[in-house]
């Protein structure tokens, strides 16, 4: 347990750290690698290089250091933790290691200023928050490792399918290599993925959501090619699965782990935001959720264009088998071959306002996945319509730049 001494120089220093937030975690992931350069085999080095891992870590310290006197009230943001460090095979052992350099990273960027007293309050802090992420990532794993099929660590499967899904989305459909049962998951959960990136010489981790529903067998994951638009570098492990790993091809997998899931024994209504590749977890969902005929189920998904949609065919065949699902689809920019009436419905950006008739249901609960600033819009919108926060759910990749 924190004393309140120790809980009072965490809070009165959070504003000094804040300040020199990014500049303190750049000078800790400098430090980190340079001692332990093994380490970049589970940091998304993507991430790195635009900043987006530095900026993400700042904020959760301080936003750590602002709940201290009730660190319950962050118990859903670190359940997610937990769960992607599960998924990315973080040990017990690394906590230790990530605490040292973080306190050497303050000391380093504050000076003086970073007194003993200061130094001793937030390693004491962070050996708690370490405390309890590596017990919620133990009864995780256990969890899992349990399960009929789970396993622990990384399991070899093999690629049984690759399939074009749209000229940047494809299907790998991934079955293990030692012929036993996978692990069924929650529809919307997502798998780790580990592969040997030549170009970097690392080892890289990326997470997936599974794209269909359990089998027992199988996995299908839908990967979008990141391209490296608007200045950013191309993505390492998308660009590889892409253009290199085809089937008969091996690849490591964690087991499912996530937060963002829909209830599948609730019978009430839900309403699936989409933006881009952010349909993979929905496509999850929507297939567990016809499962129950009665249950209403409302899919808003917006991408640029026809070429570059997933798995519309599929969408417009459950739209015509399943009389409570309804599908409405926004281009941005459709093209010449894009028929709307037949290919989507709206052009532009999704615009929930207009689709208040049909997403305002009793007791709905509303998914939201998609890039970051697209998922902002539609939570504010949803907000605007007097939708509760706990009916509110979104999943966000890699940093978690969106969560306050």
């Amino acid at each position: 347990m924190l004393t309140q001494k120790t809980k009072d120089i965490v809070k009165a220093t959070a504003p000094v750290l804040a300040a020199h937030g990014y500049t303190i975690i750049q000078r800790f992931y400098r430090r980190l690698f340079d001692a332990h350069p093994e380490l970049t085999n589970v940091f998304n080095m993507t991430h790195q290089e635009q900043g987006q891992q530095q900026e993400a870590l700042a904020r959760a310290v301080y936003a750590y250091a602002e709940n201290i006197e009730d660190p319950g009230s962050l118990a859903a943001v670190l359940r997610n933790i937990a769960n992607k460090h599960a998924s990315l095979d973080v040990k017990a052992e690394h906590y230790p290691i990530v605490g040292e350099h973080l306190l050497g990273a303050i000391r380093d960027v504050l000076g003086e200023a970073a007194t003993d007293d200061i130094i001793s309050a937030w390693a004491q802090a962070y050996g708690n928050l370490a405390d309890v992420l590596m017990g919620m990532e133990s009864e995780l794993r256990e969890t899992r490792g349990a399960q009929l099929g789970g396993w622990t660590g990384w399991r070899t499967f093999v690629v049984k399918e690759k399939r074009p899904e749209s000229s940047v989305i494809t299907s790998f459909v991934l079955e293990p290599k030692d012929g036993q049962p996978v692990a069924n998951f929650e529809p919307g959960q997502y798998i780790g993925i580990a592969v040997d990136v030549p170009a970097l010489g690392l080892q890289q981790i990326r997470q997936y959501s599974l794209s269909d529903v359990p089998n027992g067998h199988t996995y299908r994951i839908s990967v979008k090619r990141e391209s490296g638009e608007a200045g950013r570098p191309p993505g390492y492990v998308s660009s590889l699965l892409h253009d290199h790993v085809n089937v008969g091809d091996e690849v490591r997998l964690a087991a499912p782990y996530g937060t963002f899931y829909i209830d599948v024994h609730a019978k009430t209504p839900i309403v699936l935001i989409s933006g881009g590749v952010g349909l993979t977890p929905m496509v999850s969902m929507l297939k567990r959720a016809i499962q129950d005929p009665q249950r209403r189920v409302v899919f808003i998904h917006g991408a640029r264009n026809g070429a570059v949609h997933a798995m519309r065919d599929r969408l417009q065949q459950t739209v015509a088998t399943q009389p409570n699902f309804r599908a409405i689809v926004f281009y941005d920019t459709p093209l010449g071959t894009d028929v709307q009436g037949r290919d989507y419905d709206y052009a532009g950006f999704i615009d929930l306002d207009t689709l208040r008739d049909e997403i305002l249901l009793p007791d709905a609960d509303y998914y939201i996945c998609g890039p970051v600033p697209f998922m902002r819009l539609q939570h504010d919108a949803l907000k605007n319509m007097d939708i509760h926060e706990s009916k509110i759910h979104y999943e966000v990749f890699g940093p978690d730049l969106f969560a306050e």
